[in-house]
């Protein structure tokens, strides 16, 4: 099993330090949260808590994902970088392709397109892009953005998207995966066609059973025999036992939440480093 950290909620300048660390201590990947704004007021339902409230506050960094992975891919050399996750249909697809191929470039094809539909209505009429119907658009936009990143002449004639042969450069040596988030069957579905799933703050049996559900997706989408990896973030780091288990139920990747409080001014870089080391010490064998 390999274990990401994810340094959401991080002081933005303490980003580059911070990931070269995390690399020296041997976890394999990084993974970054997006949000293009936090308003002061928030009437949609945050899903992954009990209260549906972000536990992030209006204070807490959210630098751009795939800007700041471009910048960490230069101070480190082997993890890679995993948006978990990228709010996609709150963009165009030209846009979003245009950031994930420069990424992934810089990067030397360290980064994978970890994706989700959202769920705060604010953002996207903020962008007017439409938070109805957001899932068949994220469906398109990922057939649209992998035809993009491609780097050959490509047209496409679709519901939401429609456009002549063109062509977009630079693109890496090869697509990035795609780790589709979310838990409804839909998003299940969606995930079961791409790459991977990511799923967040689940104990052993929750996992184990969301699990379970992504695998019968695969199955009746004809695709159990081709490699997919599971990214889960737990309650509760699991022991050697659970690891086993969750691993023999087909887990591959751990997700460790940023050891520190939301609030980026709670403590300071030492504290931070100092949190990440003990996590390594914890979690990597």
């Amino acid at each position: 099993m390999q274990i990401f950290q994810v340094l959401s909620r991080t002081p933005t300048r303490e980003l580059p330090e911070l990931a070269a660390l995390a690399e020296r201590l041997g976890f394999d990947g990084i993974g970054l949260s997006d949000h293009l704004v936090r308003p002061r007021e928030v009437a949609s339902r945050y899903p992954y808590s009990a209260d549906g409230r972000m536990e992030a506050g209006t204070s807490t960094p959210y630098p751009d994902p795939f800007v700041a992975i471009a910048a960490l891919s230069q101070v480190t050399t082997r993890v890679r970088f995993l948006t978990n996750v990228y709010v996609l249909p709150l963009r165009d697809p030209f846009t979003v392709a245009k950031a994930v191929s420069t990424a992934a470039v810089f990067a030397g094809d360290r980064v994978v397109f970890g994706v989700g539909v959202g769920w705060m209505a604010e953002e996207f009429a903020l962008t007017g892009q439409r938070f109805e119907a957001r899932g068949r658009r994220t469906d398109e936009m990922l057939e649209v953005v992998a035809k993009l990143l491609s780097g050959e002449m490509v047209e496409h004639h679709g519901e939401f998207y429609d456009f002549a042969p063109l062509q977009m450069q630079p693109v890496p040596s090869r697509r990035p995966p795609v780790w589709v988030g979310g838990e409804s069957a839909v998003a299940m579905r969606r995930a079961a066609r791409c790459d991977g799933w990511l799923g967040i703050y689940y104990d052993e049996a929750g996992a184990l059973e969301r699990i379970e559900q992504v695998q019968r997706a695969r199955r009746e989408a004809g695709r159990a025999n081709e490699a997919f990896e599971i990214a889960l973030a737990l309650r509760e780091a699991p022991d050697a036992a659970a690891r086993r288990r969750l691993e023999g139920a087909g887990m591959t990747v751990l997700l460790h939440p940023a050891p520190w409080p939301a609030d980026p001014g709670g403590i300071g870089l030492a504290e931070r480093r100092a949190a990440l080391e003990r996590a390594a010490e914890r979690l990597i064998a």
